[in-house]
């Protein structure tokens, strides 16, 4: 099996569905898959999280769901949202989308946030893109937003320029201006990645209220499995483009099927769900991701670092199995169950 089944919390449709997607770009003389054959859905209301180290395609996922690929790019496969396909609908087609439908939250918001404007100006549009309001509306509903992001004096804060603000207050400057144009799915690429962790924390209890409250799906993509464990309800665990695990947030902490998830809970030193204690040895991972350029088909990706592979790791690919938390690209849970040889060790 090569894609996973639909997981439906209770009988909602699924507001995004992603079919074998694929995003291939150019790298070492010819095109390579950066996103390689992913499937799932995600459905009104759900926190996902998408996890795996820098270069595992968690990035260019987010970038083909709001269509931003480059021209020298290569994408196929579905991208459904709200019933709608959007491969193919052209760049006036994702404009219409981006902002409206499905916000970005950059990691970085001074990035995001024109420096020689203020904040409330850039409110403001995104207001505009919504619905067409008079200017004095327009700021009244931007003092709104910076309110609903628990910003210091809104008031004051819409003649403010990024560059006088904080990290903490840019990121939720620029939380209300993707908020502000009324988007339904929200990404957010390491959100918290350039604060520190009282404020990080401080900007992912915002974000888990604000889903709630507004019915927000959200996709979390991040590195940080400590993020996952407190800010999610089901997981998606990436490597070398493709999903090697998909479990619900509890279940992947407390029983991880793929040998690459495991090594991730190993190199973590401290993890809030099922974790260990503070001070504790872990394991980081042996070895590295192979670089775009140098990745091949026909085997397993993870096996040149994996202490559980085995003959059929070299030779093919693994499918997509059913496991008892969810699914797993690995042998391991072939039927029936292989026995990994000590030999297979690294």
């Amino acid at each position: 099996m090569n894609r996973a089944p639909r997981r439906t919390p209770d009988s909602l449709e699924p507001l995004l569905t992603i079919d074998g997607l694929r995003v291939e770009l150019p790298a070492g003389g010819r095109l390579r898959p950066a996103v390689d054959g992913m499937s799932f859905a995600l459905f009104p209301g759900e926190s996902v999280a998408v996890v795996g180290e820098s270069g595992s395609g968690k990035t260019q996922l987010a970038r083909a769901l709001l269509g931003l690929w480059p021209d020298s790019a290569r994408v196929t496969g579905s991208i459904v949202y709200g019933g709608r396909s959007l491969l193919g609908v052209g760049e006036r087609g994702w404009r219409q989308l981006r902002g409206r439908e499905i916000g970005l939250v950059f990691q970085e918001p001074a990035s995001a946030l024109d420096p020689v404007r203020t904040i409330g100006s850039q409110i403001e549009e995104s207001i505009r893109l919504r619905s067409r309001v008079s200017r004095s509306a327009a700021r009244e509903a931007a003092r709104a937003a910076l309110a609903e992001v628990a910003f210091p004096d809104p008031e004051g804060g819409l003649d403010a320029y990024p560059h006088r603000l904080s990290g903490g207050l840019r990121q939720r400057a620029h939380l209300a201006a993707v908020l502000a144009a009324g988007p339904r799915l929200l990404l957010a690429d390491e959100p918290t990645a350039a604060l520190d962790a009282t404020v990080a924390s401080e900007v992912l209890d915002l974000l888990d209220r604000l889903r709630r409250e507004r019915g927000l799906t959200l996709l979390l993509i991040t590195h940080d499995l400590g993020v996952v464990a407190r800010h999610s309800s089901r997981v998606l665990v990436v490597y070398a483009g493709r999903i090697v695990e998909e479990a619900r947030t509890a279940d992947l902490f407390r029983s991880p099927q793929h040998p690459y998830t495991r090594g991730l809970l190993r190199s973590m030193p401290l993890l809030s769900e099922g974790g260990r204690a503070p001070g504790e040895r872990y394991d980081a991972i042996p070895g590295a991701l192979a670089d775009l350029a140098e990745r091949e088909g026909g085997a397993c990706a993870f096996a040149p670092r994996c202490a559980e592979r085995f003959d059929p790791c070299l030779l093919r690919e693994p499918g997509l199995y059913t496991t008892a938390t969810g699914f797993a690209r690995c042998f391991l849970h072939e039927s029936p169950a292989p026995r990994p040889s000590p030999a297979g060790t690294p």
